[in-house]
């Protein structure tokens, strides 16, 4: 998705680059013959986004001139026509001078570079795969057609292909060597799979059978600079984060969380880099749906932005995100859930109105339910609540401490009447609580479990997850058995 620069976007990442000072300008021009009276888009990669720059208007002859008196940061580039990139290209710190002369043939085998050493063994490299990619796409081709109906020929294919890959590795180690400096070659290898050895074998003689993932987790970041702030604007940097923490690292938030230390002390060298890892944390486990990641959030702004290593935020934002981070830390999963004194449904009809205080309540498992009548899912959500009470009450000796989110009390007595809520039915009469804020309640229905002593073991979860979740609770917990 290519998307135009805002003020947010510039003050999450645009603030503070190393590249910001020198002599401010760059001079790009493109002359793409097929091309008149077009508008095309200078972007740059960043993250898993792309950025528009500059814009410019071509002339009768399909020159595109991008020029500014600022320079441009380092990194991939890419030139964008509406919705359509056209080719990919490098800006480097001190090659910001160039001109890029091409047709709407093929826009990288008939690319001429003038000033710019970079962008020709960029093209270099580029043009040699494209051949490589067009002949595999044959054998691609004849191989989907033919590997069931016959199957000694999809073999041929088969060890042909694996021939090519072959070729194409050995030639980007090749290329590398030759060109050990430039920047395309750091880019190719931070595109490399790691290899992996053989595995060893262990002391009953057969082969270590997670040596593999062990040694592919240990070494994932081999060949990515995580502190090379140009690698951050192509489109491998971010991907490989993500790739990294969610499909090797155990999905667990103190998991995360050191391995999230981890990335961001191999970026800390560069302050571009390490602001976008610490970001990158930060905003993905805030918005995470996954149950208990948000005590990643938590951790990243306490280690990163309550010690004033987050330079790039202002005091205003700063002081926001760490109260945001210390109202979630109160309510994580395995923290004691924090104490509600409610009063029930004659409270305003009659003095002898009863007042349950949260922690009273005696229970194996007691669910925490915050609704309210008026609210449309909770009105299909509370009827299936009652049935499941109903349904599991004797198996795991629950009760609901059900909140009534509400203003106005008879529409909640009316619907506790006629729907026979038969739990334990509260409301915040005297506003005293503050449980919107301790309970991080924005919207309702929601659903908290709290174990005997109170603590919070799940939340957020929805009626039809709750019999599951208690079953692989248990499962877990086996000593709540013998109680």
């Amino acid at each position: 998705m290519l998307k135009k620069l805002t003020l947010l976007v510039c003050a999450l990442f645009g603030a503070g680059s190393m590249y910001s000072s020198g002599v401010d300008n760059h001079s790009i021009k493109v002359r793409i013959e097929g091309l008149k009276d077009s508008t095309c888009f200078l972007a740059n990669y960043y993250g898993d986004m792309q950025y528009i720059q500059d814009t410019a208007k071509a002339d009768k002859n399909g020159l595109f001139v991008f020029e500014r008196k600022k320079k441009l940061e380092p990194g991939m580039y890419l030139l964008v026509m509406g919705k359509k990139k056209l080719f990919d290209f490098m800006v480097l710190e001190n090659d910001q001078h160039f001109s890029l002369q091409t047709d709407t043939l093929d826009y990288s085998a008939h690319m001429k570079i003038t000033g710019s050493e970079e962008n020709k063994i960029f093209f270099e490299y580029l043009n040699w795969l494209g051949a490589k990619q067009k002949e595999a796409e044959k054998y691609h081709s004849r191989y989907k057609i033919i590997k069931e109906s016959n199957k000694d020929s999809a073999k041929i294919i088969e060890t042909k292909m694996a021939g090519m890959d072959k070729e194409v590795k050995a030639y980007m180690n090749d290329f590398m060597k030759k060109y050990p400096t430039s920047f395309t070659s750091k880019f190719l290898k931070s595109t490399m799979t790691i290899e992996v050895p053989e595995a060893p074998l262990l002391p009953n003689g057969r082969k270590d059978s997670t040596f593999s993932y062990h040694y592919y987790k240990a070494h994932f970041f081999d060949n990515l600079d995580l502190a090379d702030e140009r690698l951050l604007r192509t489109p491998i940097y971010q991907p490989k984060i993500k790739d990294y923490l969610e499909n090797y690292v155990v999905p667990s938030a103190d998991s995360i969380m050191k391995e999230g230390d981890m990335i961001i002390g191999k970026a800390k060298s560069n302050k571009e880099t390490f602001k976008f890892c610490v970001f990158y944390m930060t905003y993905t486990y805030e918005t995470s749906k996954v149950m208990g990641f948000d005590a990643v959030f938590v951790h990243e702004v306490f280690t990163y932005y309550k010690t004033n290593k987050a330079y790039w935020v202002d005091e205003a934002q700063k002081t926001k995100i760490i109260n945001r981070a210390n109202q979630l830390d109160s309510i994580l999963i395995g923290k004691m859930a924090p104490n509600l004194i409610m009063q029930d449904s004659l409270v305003g009809l009659t003095p002898n109105f009863n007042t349950y205080s949260l922690n009273s309540i005696k229970a194996k498992y007691l669910i925490l339910y915050f609704w309210d009548p008026d609210c449309g899912h909770c009105q299909k959500e509370t009827p299936k609540l009652l049935e499941f009470y109903k349904k599991i009450q004797p198996k795991y000796q629950i009760q609901i401490y059900g909140v009534g989110s509400v203003s106005e009390l008879e529409p909640w007595r009316k619907y506790i009447r006629e729907k026979k809520l038969t739990w334990i039915n509260v409301v915040d009469a005297f506003n005293k609580n503050h449980y919107k804020h301790l309970y991080d309640i924005y919207s309702t229905p929601v659903i908290y479990i709290l174990d005997e002593h109170k603590k919070i073991i799940a939340k957020r979860l929805e009626t039809d997850q709750i019999e599951e979740f208690l079953d692989r609770y248990e499962k877990q917990h086996p000593e709540k058995d013998k109680k």
